[in-house]
């Protein structure tokens, strides 16, 4: 095809994300309560996450926080031997007003931040919301509005209520669904007027056990019928908030990191879609509104029955989502003989790609898993889609100064931004925007390490809470802002040889 100049819309929603356990803190402040996730402790690349729990009888036990179930009536409980990175995290509580203007001074169009839900409901029961709370999450999108930065909030961020899991299984319960139509309520109320971008939940298709789900059991029975419950809830939560402003648009995230065949051998090609099925049967039923007929293989093969009641399908029906949000950091491979040892986690557990380049975390880089994502998913569905999480985890060495020469994520950024703008240039997807994993450096989910960084802007502190908590542009903040203001005209040109 002949050369022809590619350019991002006007419109784009350029900007980052975080989540409230890894970068907001201030876990003493506004009548918190504790949620499931602050009971992690501290880990590395080569010491896994922990988790404390009491049982009734009072004795205090530890135990990996993933991959294995805890025993029934466990409840969470906070060990002073333990840092726990969640309660502190980078202190954005304190500190979300300069962090804003630096997000808005680099030229950032819209924010995704997520809500602690017990900043709202301590233990998620409450009957009225925390007002304390909800005038921490208003100030935060009046900040953003201040500088014409559009809030994208995602409601429930991978962690509930420590109550409603240590009293109702969490996800299993449908007092659950409950006590999350009663959040969405109370923030749809207060911000509504206010917000048009919301996530009803984060990675559905990649959650388990008492983290996530809030109950006790890792398994496929907890997974599937967490999910339904969910979906559930999201649905009602989708029509709840269309109601009472029109115009707004809801959308969930996936995790859904592409996977290829390792070989053209039928039986890994038919692995792959397989394999592809565990992440769209999640979207299938919340973009479409009705379980997809492969969910009954799925389904019986993991021996779960779903608990759906009269009503339930008439609900998701009436509540599907208005975008496709995805988080995308690698691609992976798999095959007829791959395995899976981590329950839910499909994509996090395959096998690599030979082609690419592994980042010091072993995640293959691959730019055009971008482009791959975006038109699977936008042949799938023809909704818009916002690329929610992507970016690079590196060791960032700063200078004396706390400056940090990170050319290597601007490379990063670089090659995946032209992937984004062939898919909407060229293939015509409907791309709403893209949220950088860690606009401001955080702590890191899987490890609960600070010095895997993802952010343009570094924070002093390490991986135990010290530092002043200092927060210093990098190299890649100036490079983003040169390309915001001129839309990319810094990013290079090139052809592409995939156009038939």
């Amino acid at each position: 095809m002949g050369k022809m100049k590619l350019e991002f819309p006007k419109d784009f929603l350029w900007g980052g994300g975080i989540a409230d356990f890894q970068a907001e803190g201030g876990y003493e402040e506004s009548g918190r309560g504790l949620t499931t996730l602050d009971f992690v402790t501290q880990g590395s690349a080569t010491e896994p996450r922990k988790i404390t729990y009491m049982m009734p009888d009072g004795s205090k036990h530890v135990q990996n926080a993933r991959g294995l179930p805890m025993p029934e009536h466990a409840r969470g409980y906070l060990d002073p031997n333990y840092y726990y990175p969640s309660l502190h995290a980078v202190d954005f509580y304190h500190h979300y007003k300069e962090d804003i203007r630096l997000f808005a001074e680099m030229g950032m169009r819209i924010f995704r931040f997520s809500i602690c839900w017990t900043r709202i409901f301590p233990t998620g029961m409450e009957e009225a919301p925390n007002e304390a709370g909800l005038d921490f999450y208003e100030s935060i999108v009046d900040e953003c509005r201040k500088y014409g930065i559009e809030p994208l909030i995602t409601i429930c961020h991978d962690e509930i209520p420590a109550y409603l899991a240590d009293h109702y299984q969490g996800w299993l319960s449908r007092t659950t669904i409950d006590c999350y139509l009663k959040l969405c309520k109370a923030l749809f109320t207060r911000l509504g007027s206010k917000v048009k971008y919301w996530t009803t939940f984060n990675e559905i298709n990649s959650l388990n056990g008492y983290i996530s789900l809030g109950c006790t059991r890792y398994d496929d029975y907890s997974r599937y019928v967490g999910a339904h419950h969910m979906f559930l809830a999201s649905a009602l939560a989708v029509k709840m908030c269309h109601e009472m402003y029109p115009g707004s648009m809801l959308g969930a995230m996936y995790a859904a990191s592409p996977c290829y065949p390792l070989t053209c051998k039928p039986e890994d090609v038919f692995m792959q879609m397989q394999v592809r099925r565990r992440t769209f049967y999640f979207s299938d039923v919340m973009m479409r509104g009705y379980y997809p007929g492969y969910a009954r293989t799925i389904l019986e093969s993991k021996g779960v029955e779903l608990p759906i009641q009269p009503g339930d399908e008439q609900i998701l029906r009436e509540g599907t989502l208005d975008y496709f949000a995805f988080s995308c950091y690698r691609s992976t491979t798999v095959n007829v003989n791959t395995v899976f040892p981590i329950k839910g986690l499909e994509i996090m557990s395959m096998d690599s790609n030979p082609y690419l380049k592994n980042t010091a975390w072993g995640w293959p880089k691959d730019p055009m898993s971008l482009r791959y994502v975006l038109n699977e998913v936008y042949d799938r569905y023809q909704k818009p889609i916002l690329i929610a999480e992507n970016g690079l985890g590196e060791i960032d060495r700063p200078d004396e100064n706390g400056y940090v020469d990170d050319e290597y994520r601007i490379q990063y950024l670089k090659e995946h931004f032209k992937e984004i703008r062939k898919a909407i240039c060229l293939d015509h997807v409907e791309v709403l925007g893209y949220t950088m994993w860690g606009c401001i450096d955080l702590v890191s989910l899987g490890t609960g390490e600070m010095k895997k960084r993802y952010g343009w802007i570094y924070v002093d502190m390490d991986d135990l809470g010290n530092g002043s908590k200092k927060r210093v542009p990098k190299k890649s903040y100036y490079w983003m802002k040169e390309f915001l203001e001129t839309n990319g005209a810094n990013l290079e040109q090139d052809d592409d040889p995939l156009i038939i």
